[in-house]
C-alpha cells in the first residue's frame, strides 16, 4: 500500500518539481505538462535547466483540477468553467492582504526617497556647471 502525500504538505516547500507534484498528485508527468495547455491559469515557473516548478498555489490549483476531472467526472471545459466561476466570486471581495499594502507603502516611500535623492544631486551639479562656465568662456 503506497502512502500519499496529503493537501496540508503542499505548503511545506516553496517549490517542487513536476515529478514531486506528479507523484502527491497520483498522475502522470504528462498528464500535469497537458493540463498546463489546457488551463490557462496554470503557469508553473521554470528553472535555468527549464525544468517546472511549482509554487504551493499551483499545487493546490492542480489538486482542485484533479478533483473536478477525476473524482467530479467535468470535461475540461466544464473545468474550466468551474474554475474561473470560482475566481470570479472570489475577486470582487479582494481586500489587499496586510503583507500588499505594507510592500506598497515601502515601495512609495522608497521612490520618495529616490526622488529627493535625485533632486539634491540635480541642484549640487547645477552650481558646478556655472563654475566651469567661465572657464570655458575665458
Amino acid at each position: 500500500m503506497a502512502i500519499r502525500k496529503t493537501a496540508p504538505e503542499t505548503d511545506s516547500k516553496l517549490y517542487r518539481s513536476i515529478s514531486e507534484v506528479s507523484e502527491m498528485l497520483d498522475v502522470k508527468p504528462h498528464v500535469l505538462r497537458y493540463w498546463e495547455t489546457q488551463f490557462s491559469m496554470l503557469r508553473p515557473k521554470k528553472n535555468r535547466a527549464g525544468n517546472r516548478m511549482y509554487r504551493p498555489d499551483e499545487v493546490k490549483l492542480l489538486l482542485r483540477i484533479k478533483e473536478l476531472l477525476y473524482a467530479k467526472r467535468f470535461t475540461i471545459e466544464g473545468a474550466k468553467r468551474t474554475l474561473l466561476a470560482e475566481r470570479r466570486e472570489e475577486s470582487p471581495q479582494v481586500e489587499m492582504g496586510f503583507d500588499s499594502a505594507e510592500r506598497k507603502l515601502l515601495l512609495f516611500e522608497v521612490k520618495e526617497g529616490l526622488r529627493d535623492i535625485v533632486a539634491k544631486l540635480r541642484r549640487q551639479a547645477r552650481p558646478a556647471a556655472e563654475d566651469l562656465e567661465p572657464t570655458l568662456e575665458g
